[in-house]
């Protein structure tokens, strides 16, 4: 797989500093049953990166000192990891809400029966992968088969109540441009998500979130065999809107990896960027016990130009 951080790193992108912690984004490992092409993780079956027990008592700590009020589990596929509900159960009992980043087909593999169940119980909401409403965009995004398990795993959790007006089952999509492109207009592509997911297969579900390609990892090295790399960075810098800088989601996240070290935002993770942290070379969130982030400088490099171009891109989709 190509690098991609060594054609981010002459950037020009403006400074800018945390504000107060809001949410843990946790990042459980890295294993996947899916392969997807837009993937910033490069996530796969064949990862073998997961986070033990250790670690996660040390992040429940951090959770119960911190007072988050948001704990974003993510992965890989998360729930793979054999600690995913431990961490939830702790999270809820300290008062925090838990979301899980879902690939849906997920909760058709083995030991995984009663997941879908588990979630509903703990008022856990689930932030869903489907960047397509169409059967052969998504195969062609995540493989063949995907849709089908994916509608498939939509109406187990909507037979549950998520999605449904008055359950308080949170259950939002997620979409992703099929290439080097900025994604349409959220509210309009929404429309046209509930539309066609209703009429034709009777989903309901609460909200999409859009979110731009990051030009790193797995998409990133894609766009460097194809010759596209340049040319797409050159995109979201025309793109960029300077608005989005107050509400881009590294001012009050903290992203932790599976070994507990702390990075601004997911994507940092993945670049090996970590949290700039009293001259540290990398900080460990057993080490942040009680420190106050705010005012810390976010680690910034040219991909930071993907959450700012057009209507701007977080883990909670477009700024605005």
């Amino acid at each position: 797989m190509h690098a991609t951080l060594p054609r981010l790193e002459s950037t020009g992108f403006p400074p800018i500093r945390r504000r107060q912690l809001e949410s843990l984004q946790v990042n459980l490992g890295y294993k996947c049953n899916q392969t997807c092409v837009h993937c910033h993780v490069n996530a796969g079956p064949t990862r073998t990166e997961m986070m033990d027990r250790e670690t996660l008592s040390e992040v429940i700590a951090y959770i119960k000192a911190s007072g988050v009020r948001t704990v974003d589990i993510t992965g890989g596929a998360p729930e793979l990891n054999p600690h995913f509900r431990a961490l939830v159960l702790a999270a809820r009992n300290l008062g925090a809400h838990v979301i899980d980043r879902c690939n849906l087909t997920v909760l058709e593999q083995p030991g995984q029966d009663d997941t879908a169940d588990f979630l509903a119980a703990n008022g856990v909401e689930i932030i869903a992968s489907l960047p397509c409403y169409l059967e052969e965009n998504v195969d062609a995004q995540r493989g063949k088969g995907v849709f089908e398990r994916s509608i498939r795993a939509l109406r187990t959790l909507n037979a549950l109540g998520y999605g449904r007006p008055d359950s308080g089952l949170a259950l939002n999509l997620v979409y992703n441009p099929q290439g080097p492109s900025l994604p349409p207009p959220q509210e309009k592509l929404e429309a046209d998500y509930h539309r066609h997911l209703e009429e034709r297969y009777g989903l309901l579900f609460n909200h999409l979130y859009v979110l731009t390609n990051m030009p790193i990892q797995r998409f990133g090295s894609t766009l460097i065999s194809q010759g596209r790399f340049e040319e797409y960075l050159a995109l979201l810098k025309s793109a960029y809107q300077r608005q989005n800088l107050d509400s881009v989601m590294c001012r009050s996240l903290l992203s932790v990896d599976w070994r507990g070290y702390v990075y601004d935002c997911d994507f940092n993770q993945m670049l090996g960027l970590p949290l700039a942290w009293h001259g540290k070379p990398r900080a460990h969130l057993r080490e942040l016990i009680g420190a106050d982030l705010t005012g810390n400088p976010i680690l910034v490099k040219d991909h930071c130009y993907g959450c700012t171009a057009g209507q701007g891109s977080s883990c909670g989709g477009a700024l605005v």
